[in-house]
Formats: C-alpha cells, structure tokens, sequence
C-alpha cells in the first residue's frame, strides 16, 4: 500500500462536524501534525451548517479534501440528497479527497457511499456502528452516573469501535493516499451485550451500576417523559430496530488493515475513563 503523504501547505483540510466525536479528534491530530485545518463547525469563523446550505461553499472553497459526519446520521430523510449536493459542490471547487464516516447496516448510508464513490473525487469510506465514546460523551453518560442503564436490545451483542481508531483512520485516509478507494468497515475486537458493557464499566469505575433491559415502547416512553424531542426519538428507536441486529454484531479486522495496529478494546476505554471519575455519582450530584 503506499502511503505517500498529500499534505498541501497551501490548502486547508475542512472537517465537518468538528466538535463531534470523531471531528475533535481528528482535528487534533491535524493540527499536532501541522496541517492546515478548517474546523467545520456552526460557530466557526467560516461556519458549516447542515441546515444551512447557502454557506457550503464558502466553508468548501479553498480547501484541497474534507472529513464528512452528518449529523444527526445519515438514516434521516434527506440526507443523501444534502451529500450529493455536497460532493457535487466539492467537485467543482476542486477537492482532492473526501472521507466519509458512514453507518454499517444501513441502506440510506451505503445510497450516500455510493454518491462519494461516484463524485469522481478520490475516497475513502469508514463504516462505524457503535462508539465506545456513547457511553461517557453521549447519551449513556447521565444514566451510568444515576446507576442505572435502561435500554432495549439487551441480547444483541456489539462490536464497539473507539472514536480514536476512526480519528486514527481518518487522519490517514486525508494525509495519505495509500487509503484511496478504501471502504473499512471497522469494530472493536470483542462483542459485548449492553449489560455486559454496563458490568465492564461498573468494575473499572468501583461503583454499582445496573442494567435494565426495556422494550423499544417503554424505552420511547421514558424518552418523551424525559422532554426527547419526537425526531430524535425516531432516531434512537430506528438505530436500536435497525442498527442492532445479529449481523451487524460481527468482528472486522479492518482498524488493523487501515493501521497495521489491533483496535483498542473496551476493557481497556473503560479503564481509562473511569480513571478520569466521568461516571462518577457525585458529578450528577
């Protein structure tokens, strides 16, 4: 594989959705490394919305590839309309490489794979289902410090990926070319049901925390009870009927063909978070 950097001192790198999970991260990495970077963000000096297409453009021009996260997930309607219009726009003004975080399990992510493969613009795709990050970035995080974690799908297992071997893969997939025309489907090395991953976190973190399996009504009824707004509960519901499926619990090994490098299990996610007391019981205190 080559590995051949594309850094371009001249041009920026736009990373879109730069203060989520992944976006941080890589923009991190960028800027430790010296490249050039456009944070792609709603409260950026030259902003990305993805409801606010009139300013893609500008947030576009001038940068030589681009890292995409759509957000809420590319599972809502409209969403592969909004990346053709994006990388339709990202061909005209001349960029070199995109990367986009996609879903596995998904039929309206592999519809907006197929545009970014289509753009003429070389890529790479990094599919992802479950983020290790859920539980202390997200919305597990208030519940794991209340005690209890109640979800539906307790049987299903998964794959959980850490959002630092995306960062990692996509890094490379933007500085160098030996990732082009690349689709990594990535998960971490272990299965874990929910509760298991709740008993994991519970010993690394000294604390009693409970699992609490729910149906996907009563899980939807305790999030309209707690405000949720109604899309996004359509969402959650869609991710857990949808996303969690036995078939989507199988193990790749593409973290270590993107990296020569295994994936970080969740054994050692949990240590390190509890380490920095995140779900401790006092901060919800």
């Amino acid at each position: 594989m080559n590995m051949e950097t594309t850094k371009d001192i001249k041009k920026e790198i736009l990373v879109i959705g730069a203060t989520g999970k992944t976006g941080s991260r890589i923009t991190a990495r960028l800027h430790a490394a010296g490249y050039p970077v456009r944070e792609g963000s709603r409260r950026a000096a030259i902003p990305f919305d993805w409801q606010q297409k009139g300013g893609w453009e500008a947030a576009l021009g001038g940068t030589a590839s681009a890292y995409i996260s759509y957000y809420p997930d590319l599972a809502v309607p409209g969403s592969v309309d909004d990346i053709r219009l994006l990388a339709d726009m990202a061909a005209s003004l001349g960029l070199q490489k995109l990367v986009l975080l996609s879903g596995r399990g998904e039929a309206a992510a592999q519809a907006a794979e197929q545009v970014i493969i289509g753009s003429g613009i070389a890529y790479t795709i990094i599919r992802a289902s479950w983020f290790n990050q859920n539980f202390n970035e997200s919305y597990f995080l208030e519940p794991l410090q209340d005690g209890v974690l109640a979800l539906p799908a307790a049987d299903i297992p998964v794959p959980f990926v850490d959002a630092d071997d995306i960062a990692d893969i996509a890094f490379a997939a933007l500085t160098e070319t030996g990732h082009d025309e690349q689709i990594y489907e990535v998960s971490g090395p272990e299965a874990l049901t929910f509760a298991e991953a709740t008993a994991i976190i519970a010993r690394a973190s000294g604390r009693q925390i409970s699992f609490l399996p729910l149906s996907t009504e009563q899980y939807a009824r305790a999030l309209r009870e707690a405000a949720v707004p109604e899309d996004a509960i359509s969402l959650i519901n869609y991710l857990f009927e949808e996303v969690l499926t036995v078939e989507n619990a199988l193990i790749t090994h593409d973290v270590y063909r993107a990296l020569g490098r295994p994936a970080r299990n969740f054994s050692t996610y949990a240590a390190e978070v509890a380490a920095t007391g995140a779900w401790d019981a006092a901060l919800r205190a």
